[in-house]
């Protein structure tokens, strides 16, 4: 019989700050603890799920006091689902917290010369800022502990509940939190996803089963935009014709609003999209974003970043980093559908798109024709691949690289690929200020750091953008 770990849990701790990924800090006897749950000011006790000799971590299990900074989260849902970590904190704090991450990641992991600063940009509307979500409907609901026990008390067994439709619970595969306000999008998507679970509920249609890969009614994306378009994509497990037609015509009479209705039969066993096709049921099958006055066309797989009005400051960021007179070759390396690229083209004399998905690609030169870009060619591969000695005859070598990865950041080789280029400018557009650092500390053979910019693109949460700005160092 396998012995159980005996349960550590650390008493009146004082969280002293903020680290990586949400968590607080404390110390005990020169150990820093890691803790979910807590903010800084609070003392609290926490349970510890690791403990290693000069580090551990754990979950908040009881407040002694809390902190002068916290404020009442104004989401019902807070604490539970998971998708809002810093409601409990007054936005300038959160703001405060974000730049904060930001300078301790490049000073303690670039370790080299830098800049100061400039005080990161906030966001003007931190509620129902997001233009994407996805919901997922599921046979299980997670049930607080307290909420289970009330339940169990009158006889009312979580079996008997005909599933859940909202988010998945941090550390929970399996389990939904039913939601019945989120704040991050506007109405009607709390709205829709409840008429959309109801419909389900009233024909005894089943809600999706992960563990066991069964059921009807499974998940659904919602975008909406600047321009007024809302597009709604319904995911089901398997293909129930009548029902599925009853469903999306309920929708369109219920929901005028909807200018693009699709549906998706996802039968396996994961949730991704990226090999499946969504079909039309309604609309012209995308919708039309702008930022500032550029127009960009958004089909139901398109990447497109997540908050629209800050995506407009961040790209003017990118924009006035590139510092751009019309002269310049600009190489954008991530590109995605375009949009940095597209949003910076009219102070360059070329732009030269790279991006590894070639939907994207097509979406990006979609975009280019919208808005009369005809000095820009977007191109489908890997910037290591494509970027050789041939394709800088053909189309220049790059006076600027703008570069924007995914959170895991630039790939070593990339890197090195960069130095090789050696272009004068690089401005580095991250979601990661940690790989973001990682690699700055490769560039710095050859680069300078000139610019740092954080800019918020998803309140009451720990995640930021970074824009950093590097020129090419003068030899000696």
């Amino acid at each position: 019989m396998r012995k159980q770990k005996k349960q550590v849990v650390l008493e009146n701790l004082a969280v002293l700050d903020y680290a990586a990924e949400g968590k607080s800090l404390a110390r005990v006897d020169g150990k820093v603890v890691f803790i979910e749950g807590a903010v800084p000011g609070d003392v609290v006790d926490v349970q510890l799920s690791k403990n290693k000799a000069d580090w551990a971590e754990g979950h908040t299990v009881k407040i002694h006091s809390l902190s002068p900074d916290r404020v009442t989260p104004f989401c019902q849902h807070f604490g539970v689902c998971g998708g809002c970590q810093w409601q409990m904190l007054p936005y300038e704090k959160q703001l405060f917290y974000k730049q904060k991450q930001v300078n301790d990641n490049l000073s303690r992991i670039a370790k080299i010369p830098l800049p100061e600063m400039s005080p990161i940009i906030g966001a003007a509307q931190t509620r129902e800022y997001r233009n994407k979500i996805e919901y997922t409907f599921a046979t299980s609901r997670f049930i607080p502990a307290e909420a289970f026990r009330k339940m169990k008390a009158e006889g009312v067994f979580p079996q008997d509940q005909p599933g859940a439709g909202g988010f998945h619970v941090r550390g929970f595969f399996d389990k939904v939190v039913e939601i019945d306000t989120c704040h991050l999008q506007a109405e009607p998507t709390n709205l829709i996803r409840k008429a959309v679970a109801k419909f389900a509920v009233d024909n005894h249609l089943p809600f999706y089963n992960v563990r066991s890969h069964q059921g009807w009614l499974r998940n659904m994306f919602i975008r909406n935009s600047t321009t007024g378009e809302l597009m709604v994509n319904v995911i089901l497990g398997y293909e129930d014709e009548e029902n599925r037609t009853r469903l999306l015509n309920q929708l369109l009479q219920q929901f005028p609003e909807i200018t693009t209705l699709l549906y998706t039969i996802n039968t396996k066993k994961n949730d991704s999209l990226t090999d499946l096709e969504p079909q039309v049921y309604s609309g012209k099958g995308y919708i039309t974003e702008k930022l500032e006055d550029f127009s960009f066309v958004i089909s139901p797989k398109s990447f497109f970043q997540t908050n629209t009005k800050q995506a407009e400051k961040l790209y003017q960021v990118t924009r006035d980093f590139a510092e751009l007179d019309g002269s310049q070759v600009v190489y954008d390396l991530y590109c995605g559908t375009g949009s940095i690229g597209i949003f910076v083209s009219r102070l360059a004399r070329k732009v030269i798109g790279v991006e590894v998905i070639e939907d994207a690609i097509t979406d990006a030169k979609k975009n280019a024709a919208l808005n009369g870009i005809t000095h820009g060619s977007f191109f489908a591969g890997d910037v290591i691949d494509i970027c050789d000695d041939a394709f800088f005859a053909e189309h220049g070598r790059p006076d600027v690289v703008i570069t924007d990865p995914p959170r895991a950041g630039m790939h070593e080789k990339l890197v090195k690929k960069l130095l090789d280029i050696a272009a004068p400018t690089v401005v580095y557009v991250s979601c990661n200020p940690a790989t973001q650092a990682r690699d700055l500390a490769m560039l710095d053979e050859k680069y300078k750091v000139e610019k740092i910019q954080p800019v918020d693109m998803f309140p009451h949460t720990l995640h930021i953008e970074n824009v950093v700005q590097l020129k090419l160092k003068t030899p000696l």
